[in-house]
């Protein structure tokens, strides 16, 4: 494959492992821009005469192909390494928008979904799991801030993206021309953008490690492993299932908030003398999302100085209580209501940005960007289940004619149950089998 192979890839002895971050970033700031697709939601509405759940369907197929990309070519991106990777989600992120444009400008709906959805909705997956095995490799020492520094820009994408897509369609007009030359723009723009990534990125020569970095002194009394495992014999193991159940609940229990958080906030206080008006809502959103993006630097930071299953006893544990508060507490106080969605917000995005460094630790970095892309179907089926239980009981609980926090109490009950049945699975991970250890000798020929 030329320059994107891997062998081209690899740094020289004087390389400064500081630019892998900004590299990671490149790519995730980019396909970040998936949680701004609100932004086009009411122009394709009003110029292509769709419902809004026909609108929402770029953004969910989207969804959809991130999870079973990441599933499926995990393998392919730790073959090939990650310029080939990060080269190929550049290309699918970006001709996704164009097909986008194409389907916009000649009024035909589903070139916008199979553009958006389909082709870059591959983008995300490849990109998401892009640069992670990368970026453990170079920083063994911390790798919860190397990962976390990379995932927290795909939380953070949003904030970039949105006022930019705002303000290109105020320039450009809401109508199908409009919203395409948008879409061509953003094709444009984040194929530069990502680029970078692919000019930026290097693997570390065999053998590599920080300057008085010993990896014997970084497992003294943490479950840390110093064996590999490949992904095919991951998935055979419980450890694989549990952080499969860990990552699937915590992120249930953020998204359950993320995605109701402006009409929640407002229906909790509606019928008290401090109700939240329609742009309060909106700020609200917008520390929601803060707060995702600071957990995710912060907390995966955490916890190379406490250990990943400590940080998830803090994930799961606390998040359970600060769901508890909002329960009891109801309507009551707002600050508290808003303090306490902030610090779950921030565990969710703390439990992205950790997962990859507490599956390192697990199975050894000899394939843990494969392994990583397997285990983010939990978060494909933690897309549905956390909005599907908010949304459904929210409904039937008007339907019977209830009001206020009434309408999510059953919810947030539901959401203290699936915490405490993470935090129990969480509790069972112990050290891998040697069973499922790879040999040295196959190791050394896979590479």
């Amino acid at each position: 494959m030329g320059f994107l192979d891997r062998s081209r890839t690899v740094a020289p002895a004087d390389w400064n492992r500081w630019l892998i971050p900004p590299a990671a970033l490149s790519v995730h700031l980019a396909i970040g821009q998936a949680y701004a697709w609100s932004v086009f939601k009411s122009p394709l509405e009003g110029a292509l005469g769709l419902s809004g759940t026909q609108s929402a369907l770029p953004f969910q197929l989207g969804i959809v192909m991130l999870g079973l990309s990441a599933a499926f070519g995990g393998t392919l991106v730790e073959r090939n390494g990650p310029r080939w990777a990060m080269a190929v989600s550049a290309a699918c992120f970006s001709s996704g928008f164009l097909i986008s444009a194409l389907g916009a400008w000649t009024s035909q709906f589903w070139l916008v979904v199979v553009g958006y959805g389909f082709v870059g909705g591959i983008g995300l997956g490849i990109g998401y799991i892009s640069p992670v095995s990368t970026l453990i490799k170079w920083f063994p020492d911390r790798p919860g801030m190397a990962t976390g520094i990379a995932i927290m820009g795909f939380g953070g994408g949003a904030l970039i993206a949105s006022p930019w897509s705002t303000q290109m369609l105020k320039s450009f007009g809401k109508d199908h021309t409009g919203i395409a030359e948008s879409f061509a723009v953003h094709g444009v723009v984040y194929a530069v953008f990502m680029s970078l990534g692919v000019l930026l990125i290097r693997v570390p020569a065999e053998g590599w490690r920080p300057p008085g970095w010993e990896p014997a002194a970084a497992v003294v009394g943490r479950m840390i492993t110093t064996a590999n495992v490949s992904a095919r014999n991951a998935i055979r193991t419980p450890q694989f299932w549990l952080l499969w159940v860990v990552l699937c609940f915590n992120v249930t229990a953020g998204i359950g908030i993320l995605e109701k958080a402006a009409p929640m906030i407002t229906d909790f206080f509606s019928g008290t003398s401090t109700p939240v008006a329609v742009a309060a809502a909106g700020g609200f959103v917008a520390l929601l999302s803060l707060a995702n993006m600071a957990g995710r630097i912060v907390w995966s930071s955490t916890s190379d100085l406490v250990g990943r299953k400590n940080i998830y006893r803090i994930y799961l544990g606390v998040g359970a209580v600060m769901y508890l508060a909002i329960a009891l507490a109801g309507n009551v106080s707002t600050p508290l209501f808003v303090v306490c969605a902030m610090v779950i917000l921030s565990f969710y995005g703390g439990g992205f940005a950790t997962i990859p460094a507490y599956l390192k630790d697990l199975f050894g970095t000899y394939q843990v960007g494969a392994i990583h892309g397997r285990l983010l179907t939990a978060w494909s089926t933690a897309g549905v289940l956390g909005p599907l239980i908010v949304n459904a009981i929210a409904d039937s609980q008007k339907a019977a004619g209830k009001s206020g926090p009434d309408l999510y109490t059953n919810s947030l009950f539901i959401m203290i149950g699936l915490l405490v049945a993470g935090f129990v699975a969480n509790e069972f991970v112990r050290p891998v089998n040697a069973r499922f250890h790879e040999s040295a000798e196959l190791e050394e020929a896979a590479r």
